[in-house]
């Protein structure tokens, strides 16, 4: 059985002559990239035989409730199967009619953990208990994870975990580097999780969201074992001057909330299997860009770093295609992927504080940068629906943007520098609003040169 979500993408057989509708042809290539990563359209090529015991579904991200719902319509029906699993709030995806779901799916917090994170963590952790060797765990794994499952570690509150996570989310860290330290703060993170259903196999079916598809990174991998350490964790606390209560500090200055690492005796041969990733949704998006008449080029799928740089950069090589031809000829659309950062400024005093995510504040970078070069368009969007906590999925980049937001009163550097690129494109109506993909394969940039 095939389940079907809001996100589908039609490619005509013929060209659609997308200079003429530039946005619409965008959204496409994004809609593409999403639909190739929609748990009902994979997952069910990943499971494995029912095994002779119980078959026990754990799950945390964005793209739980979804690859919930796969799951239990490949699953056979008169196969015991059970579990839980926690999404975001509102990413619980319909359903069509037909018997109840055999596996419970909860919402709590993102992308600061609440108190349902706290308690879809330890809900799980009592439901690993009693495991055999003739039981089977299926581990639903997606970014996101890492705020929705959270489950303090001893001497920490949530309040505390709270109060670090939202410092993280503001200092420009990396994905990797914020994970690191969430594992060692956690009893459910770095491979804990896997380590409660012993002696059962466990088996992780994973969407990543992460530069590299490291499986240690995606939602701080609660079925892995962790290489990095409590050394590491508070070298970049520093790094970053995270504010940490003193009983916190000494526990990783002591070692004492070391995680799972590889070699550990109590692994039971953790598998883990990636059934979406960032490079496929890309190459989807290409194959829609060529099937149009475009040629598509893909820059990387790993890209990080400042969001409002990274659209610098991305510029430059726009502006080198438009002007010059080179390195590509035009008509032709630029794709990359990836996971960019933001570092949060206070507003200047008398302003208000800005919003927006990771997608809208490269756009803000690349629109500064063209400043209105001829026959450029780009769209950045999240791949799950959501940019940061607001309602947009991403945002249009096109010739007179900055022109359209002068003549609206919206002054750029203002915006930027209070990091409201939320404000600046909705002021033009160029935010792109899906709603909640069901899926997430994070970062998508398209930039369409002609």
């Amino acid at each position: 059985m095939v389940m079907h979500y809001p996100f589908a993408v039609t490619i005509s057989p013929v060209p659609l002559e997308p200079h003429r509708a530039p946005r619409a042809f965008l959204e496409r290539l994004y809609r593409a990239a999403v639909a190739c990563a929609l748990p009902g359209q994979m997952l069910a090529a990943h499971l494995p035989p029912i095994p002779r015991g119980r078959t026990l579904v754990l799950g945390a991200g964005k793209a739980a409730g979804a690859m919930a719902q796969a799951l239990d319509a490949a699953w056979p029906a008169d196969a015991p199967l059970s579990g839980l699993v926690v999404t975001r709030y509102g990413h619980i995806p319909p359903r069509p009619e037909g018997p109840p779901l055999r596996i419970e799916v909860v919402e709590a917090a993102h992308p600061v953990p609440d108190a349902a994170s706290e308690r879809a963590a330890q809900r799980m952790l009592a439901l690993a208990q009693g495991l055999t060797e003739d039981d089977l765990v299926l581990c639903l794994i997606s970014g996101g994870g890492s705020a929705l499952l959270a489950a303090p570690a001893k001497g920490l509150t949530l309040q505390d975990k709270q109060n670090i996570y939202q410092q993280l989310l503001r200092c420009g860290a990396t994905i990797a580097e914020i994970n690191c330290v969430r594992k060692h703060l956690s009893c459910v993170k770095g491979g804990r999780l896997a380590l409660a259903c012993a002696p059962a196999r466990v088996l992780t079916l994973a969407i990543s969201d992460v530069p590299g598809d490291d499986p240690a990174v995606i939602a701080s991998g609660p079925t892995v074992p962790d290489a990095s350490t409590c050394a590491d964790a508070l070298a970049l606390l520093e790094r970053y001057r995270i504010a940490l209560p003193s009983a916190v500090r000494a526990a990783l200055e002591r070692g004492d909330l070391e995680t799972p690492k590889p070699g550990d005796a109590r692994w039971v041969d953790p598998t883990v299997r990636l059934i979406a990733t960032p490079r496929q949704s890309l190459e989807a998006a290409a194959q829609a860009a060529r099937e149009e008449g475009v040629s598509a080029y893909i820059l990387s799928d790993e890209v990080e770093g400042e969001s409002r740089e990274v659209g610098k950069v991305h510029a430059a090589l726009a502006r080198a295609v438009a002007r010059h031809g080179a390195p590509f000829a035009r008509p032709c659309v630029i794709l990359s992927g990836g996971e960019t950062s933001v570092t949060v400024r206070p507003p200047r005093p008398g302003h208000a504080k800005g919003r927006g995510g990771r997608a809208s504040e490269f756009c803000m970078g690349l629109a500064g940068a063209l400043m209105g070069q001829a026959g450029v368009w780009a769209l950045a969007a999240d791949t799950d629906g959501i940019d940061g906590t607001e309602d947009n999925a991403g945002a249009f980049v096109t010739p007179d943007t900055l022109a359209r937001a002068q003549r609206a009163g919206c002054k750029f550097s203002e915006y930027l520098d209070r990091n409201d690129a939320y404000g600046y494109f909705a002021a033009i109506g160029d935010l792109l609003v899906t709603g909640p993909s069901y899926t997430n394969v994070n970062d998508f940039r398209a930039v369409l040169i002609f």
